[in-house]
C-alpha cells in the first residue's frame, strides 16, 4: 500500500505508519483522513502482524486541522459537517480498535485532533521537548470526535481543564496525567519505541491481542456475574488454545515457546 501522505513501511512483523507533511505540521485533510483509515483497517486484518507504530515526519506529530480543510467545513451545511465529521470518527476508531498493538511515538507537538491520535494508541512514548494542547476551543469549537478517547486517557477532570482553558501542556504533565507512557529525550526516542516493539513480540501473538480487546471490554464495566463468567471463558478459551498450551508447556519445561525463533 500506497498512500500521498503517509509512509507505510513494514519490517517483518513490525509495520510503522508515518505521517508525511510535515510542511503543514502533519495536520489532517479529508484525504489523510482516508488514508489512515484505510491504513489501519487493512493492517488490523494482518494476523502475522506484531506492532504497528505510528510517528510522523518533522518538527511536530500532529496540529490537528489542516487550514484548508478548516476553510472548507467553515462552508458546510449541518449535514457535510456531520458527514465530515463522521470520516474523522470513523478513523480515530479504526486506530483504537485495531487489534494489533498501536505505539505512538511522539517526536512533536500534538495539538487538538492529534491528541486523539495518541489517546488512541496503546502505548504512548513522547519526546520531553514535545507539547499537547486540546486547542479547539480557541476556535469556538470542542473535541467531539476525539473526547471518547481523551476523557479515557486524561480522566474526567483533567479533561474538564484542558477542554475548558485549551491550554498547552507538557510531555511529563501528559505522562503524569496518563496520556503518556514514557518521556525520554528527543535521541532516546527510537530506542525506547524499540524496547516496546521487542517487549511485544516476545509475548503470545494471540494473547496480546486478547489482551488489548480485554483491556476495552472491561474497562468501566461493574463487576457483575455476567462480567465474572465473561473472564473465566476467556481465559478457559485461551488456556484451552495451541498458543496457550504450549506456553504453559514450555515454561514449565524451561524452553522457548513456539512463538519465539531458536
Amino acid at each position: 500500500m500506497s498512500y500521498p501522505h503517509l509512509t507505510l513501511t513494514r519490517h517483518g512483523t513490525l509495520a510503522r505508519v508515518t505521517l508525511n507533511r510535515p510542511d503543514v505540521r502533519n495536520a489532517f485533510n479529508a484525504e489523510l483522513i482516508t488514508e489512515l483509515t484505510e491504513a489501519f483497517t487493512a493492517l488490523g486484518q494482518d494476523a502475522t502482524l506484531r506492532a504497528i507504530v505510528l510517528a510522523a515526519e518533522g518538527k511536530a506529530f500532529c496540529a490537528g486541522a489542516d487550514l484548508n480543510w478548516m476553510k472548507a467545513f467553515a462552508h458546510y451545511s449541518w449535514d457535510e459537517n456531520h458527514a465530515d465529521a463522521t470520516r474523522l470518527a470513523d478513523m480515530l476508531w479504526a486506530i483504537y480498535s485495531c487489534p494489533v498493538p498501536v505505539i505512538a511515538r511522539v517526536q512533536g507537538d500534538a495539538y487538538a485532533g492529534g491528541v486523539g491520535l495518541v489517546a488512541c494508541a496503546d502505548i504512548v512514548v513522547a519526546a520531553d521537548t514535545a507539547g499537547f494542547c486540546l486547542s479547539e476551543a480557541k476556535l469556538g469549537l470542542l473535541p467531539a470526535t476525539i473526547g471518547p478517547y481523551v476523557v479515557q486517557a486524561l480522566g474526567e477532570q483533567a479533561s474538564r481543564r484542558y477542554f475548558l482553558t485549551a491550554e498547552r501542556f507538557s510531555a511529563d504533565e501528559a505522562r503524569r496525567l496518563g496520556l503518556v507512557h514514557e518521556v525520554v529525550a528527543p535521541e532516546a526516542l527510537d530506542a525506547r519505541v524499540d524496547e516496546f516493539v521487542a517487549a511485544l513480540a516476545t509475548n503470545g501473538p494471540a494473547a496480546v491481542r486478547a489482551c488489548k480487546q480485554l483491556v476495552k471490554d472491561v474497562a468501566g464495566r461493574p463487576v457483575t456475574p455476567e462480567l465474572r463468567d465473561d473472564t473465566a471463558r476467556r481465559i478457559a478459551d485461551i488456556r484451552a488454545s495451541a498458543e496457550g498450551r504450549d506456553g504453559v508447556q514450555s515454561f514449565l519445561a524451561k524452553r522457548k515457546p513456539g512463538w519465539l525463533p531458536d
